[in-house]
Formats: structure tokens, C-alpha cells, sequence
């Protein structure tokens, strides 16, 4: 109350973001670094996707994201078909006595002729394709890769499943570096490769409401230390 009869003044300060109510929150993790590709030796293939296991550096990764999210509230954890990403949730889930389901749709892209880890090898030569590949922003521009509209199709269905089966809870959903980089060009309206590159082990979060997705933080790995310890 003003003592000395002036009007008090109202202020409006800047609020912190919540949540809406009914809304889901999805922690978008990519899986740990998986073993390098080495000439001659295909990764095994489970359906027709590589299915590499995770690298040393990828378990020390795996735990490192388990000792952080540990200390936060999570309601379920998901993972995909390839065993990466599962490798990736142990940690966590030991800590928190949770069992990861399955989302087979939020598998990575399918690669066709540059499975096996073909891929990094003609990054790394800069192949014609792989150039084209970055130009277009289309996986499907190598030989029997999936369909860029079938890969968005499935990978926005699987978000839509999972907020529809957890109103008001909040998700550690174990995944890949095309498919986090799918979900927020989705979200954001975004050229389709503009988060492509999310570090190993790295989070990115997401609020769904309804048909509202909310960025909130891409590539964090503040958890991580720097690149080359």
C-alpha cells in the first residue's frame, strides 16, 4: 500500500515459458557416438538399416546423459529399433527403474545403397552425391534412399503418437541425427536440413500442444566435455 498517496504502479514483468496444460515435452536425444566405418566391413544391417554398436566414446557419452536427465522428471523413456539408441538410454534408464518402449518410426533415415556406413565414407570424399545431397536437402537423392515426404510422414506420426498417448508428461526419446533434424524442421518451418548436425549424446527439446510445436532448445551438451577430451 502507497503511504504517501500516490497511485501505485503496476508492472508487467517478462514471464518464464510453462508448459500449456494437456501439452507433452519431448527430450530428443541422439544416440552416443556409434563405431567408426572401416573399408571392407559393413556395420550389420537389422531390416535394411545399419546397425552399428556404440563406440567407447559413445558409452562414456550414454552415461554422461544418464547422470544429467537423471535429475530431472521423466515419465517414460523411448527408444528405436536399432540397438544405438537403446545402448544410449541404459544409464538412464537403470537410474530412474524405467523400461524404454519401442517407437520403430523415429528410426533413422533409410539410407539404401550408402548403408553399412557407406555414408560417412563419401562425406568424407565429398562424392558428387554427397555435394547434391547438401545442395538439395533430400536423403533420397542417393541411390534407394527413402522417399524425403515417406521419411517426414513417419517421423511426424510418431511425435503425434507419442503426445497423444502422454498429455502432461514429459519424454526421453532416444534417437537419430535425421530425425531430430526432421521434428524441428517441422516445428519450426525450417529448411529441411537446418539442424542437421546435433552432436552425439547431445538433447534437444520439444513442447507439442495440440497442433502447436514449440521449440525450446536444440544441440545442448552442456553435460558433454569439449570436443577432443
Amino acid at each position: 500500500m502507497s503511504t504517501s498517496g500516490e497511485t501505485p504502479v503496476t508492472e508487467y514483468r517478462q514471464p518464464r515459458f510453462e508448459a500449456p496444460p494437456g501439452s507433452t515435452e519431448l527430450l530428443l536425444i541422439r544416440h552416443g557416438e556409434s563405431a567408426p566405418a572401416v573399408d571392407g566391413v559393413p556395420f550389420p544391417v537389422l531390416g535394411a538399416h545399419s546397425d552399428p554398436d556404440l563406440a567407447p566414446e559413445g558409452r562414456q557419452q550414454a552415461e554422461r546423459v544418464g547422470e544429467r536427465l537423471a535429475k530431472e522428471h521423466i515419465d517414460a523413456i523411448y527408444v528405436t529399433t536399432l540397438r544405438r539408441t537403446a545402448q544410449t538410454a541404459e544409464p538412464l534408464a537403470g537410474r530412474l527403474g524405467l523400461t524404454p518402449a519401442v517407437e520403430a518410426d523415429l528410426r533413422e533415415v533409410l539410407l539404401g545403397e550408402w548403408e553399412g556406413g557407406l555414408l560417412r565414407k563419401r562425406v568424407a570424399e565429398n562424392h558428387p552425391t554427397a555435394q547434391r545431397l547438401w545442395a538439395e536437402q533430400r536423403w533420397d537423392v542417393i541411390p534407394g534412399a527413402e522417399p524425403a515426404p515417406e521419411f517426414a510422414a513417419r517421423v511426424r506420426g510418431a511425435v503425434e503418437r507419442l503426445v497423444a498417448a502422454h498429455p502432461d508428461e514429459r519424454l526421453a526419446v532416444f534417437t537419430h541425427g535425421g530425425v531430430i533434424a526432421a521434428v524441428l524442421a517441422a516445428a519450426t518451418g525450417s529448411e529441411p536440413f537446418a539442424f542437421i548436425g546435433a552432436d552425439n549424446a547431445s538433447i534437444s527439446g520439444l513442447v507439442v500442444h495440440g497442433s502447436r510445436w514449440i521449440l525450446r532448445r536444440f544441440n545442448d551438451i552442456a553435460h558433454l566435455p569439449p570436443a577432443g577430451r
